[in-house]
């Protein structure tokens, strides 16, 4: 089901990018409705996921949370063009991408790197000097295990869009904008090469959160 969709996200949520690459990917229309599961948005947010994060998914009476889940879902409605590798080691690798991302390159790359970096000194707010360097240091394990991924070339390939890879740029899209991460990308040279094209990547450029101080307003 393709009408009818209803996108409950937060602009600055890396989870509801991915599920926005993939929406604009495969040409989707849809209702975008915006709430801070920090904020006011909260309570709202709460009656539509039991704990209260976002993304959401709404298709009709059909309600859908888990970025994974919904990214599966919007492929099974609209196969085209097709976000999986056709070689069953191919989907393994997207899958494995996708479980790195999630159980080891969110929390360094995002809530302890960039959060304290980039996004406290947007909200005009000291960021947490410890957790920052906790995350800077935990980052090299992470990119090192991409980066081998990367250079097999099965996913994370520049010219080939995938579930694994709308997943997983929104991390270190944030990533790149601490200090220190792009030059461990690039130290990096097949993840590198990745993130090169993703950067130019129409999806990936439209659904860029804007991150200056009058959008955080």
């Amino acid at each position: 089901m393709t009408e009818g969709l209803r996108l409950t996200g937060y602009r600055f949520s890396v989870y509801t990018r991915s599920v926005r690459m993939v929406l604009a990917a495969k040409g989707l229309h849809y209702d975008d409705v915006e709430c801070d599961p920090f904020g006011t948005g909260a309570e709202a947010l709460r009656r539509l996921h039991p704990f209260g994060r976002v993304p959401v998914l709404e298709a009709g009476a059909f309600r859908l949370w888990e970025t994974q889940a919904i990214l599966d879902y919007l492929e099974a409605v609209a196969p085209e063009p097709r976000m999986v590798p056709d070689a069953p080691e191919g989907v393994a690798r997207m899958r494995q991408v996708m479980g790195i991302a999630d159980s080891y390159a969110y929390w360094p790359l995002v809530r302890q790197a960039f959060s304290n970096a980039v996004f406290a000194a947007l909200e005009g707010e000291a960021g947490d000097a410890e957790a920052l360097a906790d995350g800077l240091a935990a980052a090299p394990r992470v990119l090192d295990a991409l980066e081998e991924i990367a250079a097999e070339g099965l996913v994370l390939r520049p010219g080939s869009l995938d579930l694994a890879g709308c997943h997983l740029w929104p991390m270190l899209d944030y990533f790149g904008m601490v200090p220190g991460g792009e030059e461990m990308i690039a130290a990096r040279p097949a993840l590198a090469a990745w993130c090169v094209w993703m950067e130019t990547c129409e999806v990936a450029q439209e659904t860029r959160p804007n991150l200056t101080k009058e959008a955080m307003a």
